[in-house]
């Protein structure tokens, strides 16, 4: 982003309505001496966020036509799995 970031664009580039949600209760519950550093959490958030999608996008080509990514790629879809048994073995939903 080349703009300086307000409440409204992390709104718009946390994208999910649940995660909107959160962030707008957070920022408007902080205290005024906390304001910044919540802000500042919720901003690199977006950045992540807004990192992954144009990630995301530059992707989807490769992947519409069956082609390989491009890069180097871990599959971590087994560690995904067995840490997710793990949570379920815990009670997590």
């Amino acid at each position: 982003m080349t703009e300086p970031w307000t409440i409204e664009s992390i709104r718009d580039a946390l994208g999910n309505p649940i995660v909107v949600s959160r962030f707008l209760a957070e920022i408007n519950r902080a205290p005024a001496h906390e304001l910044l550093t919540v802000f500042a959490k919720w901003q690199r958030i977006a950045e992540d966020v807004s990192a992954a999608a144009a990630r995301a996008r530059d992707l989807a080509p490769y992947a519409a036509s069956g082609q390989p990514l491009p890069g180097q790629w871990i599959d971590r879809t087994d560690q995904v799995r067995a840490d997710a048994e793990r949570a379920r073995a815990r009670g997590a939903a």
